[in-house]
């Protein structure tokens, strides 16, 4: 055994004694195997975590653990195995930028894995259908995407030595003309992504803006396209749809409801001060609705004027309209048997007779005229 050390210790290659070169060799098989099974252990134990909770977080980091890169882990283990063997101070910067290049990689690639998977994930979470989004998504993930290798790429240049100052400007410089001549197409772009972090609205929702009122149908880069009542599809630029308010009716808990009836003035005040009583009585018979108020509330040129304010429980709009047709109805009926007269616009008038002192000059008149 001393004589084969004396032997790899005698002979080398490249300046580098051949004990030095297999003893780096060893150690960067065992650091493989190594490595290999501690990365298998992690994520067999992750898995069995993640298969028993509910949260997105954990399976993220075992799909994440999972595209860990076996070429890079040979790589980091022949650094290890060049740095245990000590192959000489000349390889020590080498080893450094080597090992900062093989970790930025490692790091841009799991980063870039869970991007693709967190917005797969996020799109699939609150859309269901990611064929609808597939376009904004696609923009978001390709953001992040340039954003991450592009910082990626400058460290690894700074690293190795290359000045970037000159590069980072001329970037700057440039990214700032293209914007100018694209600024229009990149308003709608960042429109989209907006869209789609924020969720103003998204598809499938009733929405009502300056634009129309309908169904979203798709969000696309450029463009959102809305189904209206009346059939027709509405095509709107993503930026001026963000520009002015936008209401969103799917959003809605509970709908309230203001609506105001007026009965004739020979309506006494017993009955005046009855109506409120029978309107919350039937308002509250019905499940689907909630009682607030009911009030005389003013003096009519024609009729006592009554305001009755109440919520449907449910935001569907034909849910609505049947409630207050059958309020309606209720309401005729129980007027209607209380003798409660419901007004429409009356004018009336008094027609004075002139007194009898004006009407004596007439004969004087008569006889001056014959």
């Amino acid at each position: 055994m001393q004589e084969l050390t004396d032997w790899l210790n005698q002979h080398h290659i490249a300046g580098i004694p051949l004990f030095h070169l297999a003893l780096a060799l060893g150690i960067a098989v065992a650091s493989y195997v190594a490595m290999l099974l501690v990365l298998r252990f992690v994520s067999s134990r992750l898995r069995r975590m993640a298969q028993r909770t509910s949260t997105p977080m954990d399976d993220l980091f075992v799909k994440v653990l999972d595209s860990t890169n076996r070429w890079l882990l040979l790589v980091a283990a022949v650094l290890i195995g060049i740095g245990a063997a000590d192959l000489g101070p000349r390889w020590a910067d080498r080893v450094g930028q080597l090992w900062f290049i093989s970790i930025a990689v490692q790091l841009g690639l799991w980063i870039n894995h869970a991007i693709r998977v967190g917005v797969r994930n996020y799109e699939f979470r609150n859309h269901g259908n990611t064929a609808q989004l597939s376009a904004s998504g696609t923009l978001l993930t390709w953001f992040l995407r340039t954003v991450l290798w592009a910082v990626i790429v400058l460290a690894v240049l700074s690293n190795i030595g290359v000045n970037i100052t000159a590069f980072v400007a001329s970037l700057g410089v440039g990214g700032i003309a293209i914007a100018l001549a694209v600024q229009n197409i990149l308003g709608d772009l960042f429109a989209s992504l907006s869209i789609v972090v924020d969720k103003p609205f998204e598809v499938g929702d009733f929405i009502a803006s300056n634009a129309g009122v309908g169904t979203v149908e798709y969000v696309g880069l450029k463009t959102t396209r809305i189904r209206a009542l009346s059939g027709e599809q509405i095509v709107v630029s993503n930026t001026e749809l963000l520009k002015q308010p936008v209401k969103n009716f799917r959003r809605m808990q509970e709908r309230r409801i203001v609506f105001s009836f007026g009965v004739t003035y020979s309506t006494s005040p017993e009955a005046a001060e009855e109506i409120p009583r029978i309107v919350r009585r039937l308002v509250e018979a019905d499940e689907h609705l909630r009682f607030d108020r009911a009030h005389l509330q003013a003096f009519g040129d024609s009729s006592l004027n009554f305001e009755v304010v109440y919520f449907v429980r449910k935001p569907d709009y034909n849910l609505y309209m049947d409630a207050q047709q059958r309020l309606n109805v209720s309401l005729m009926r129980e007027f209607a048997a209380r003798q409660i007269d419901f007004a429409f616009p009356t004018r009336t008038l008094h027609v004075v007779a002139p007194a009898k002192d004006e009407a004596a000059p007439e004969p004087q008149l008569r006889a001056a005229r014959n």
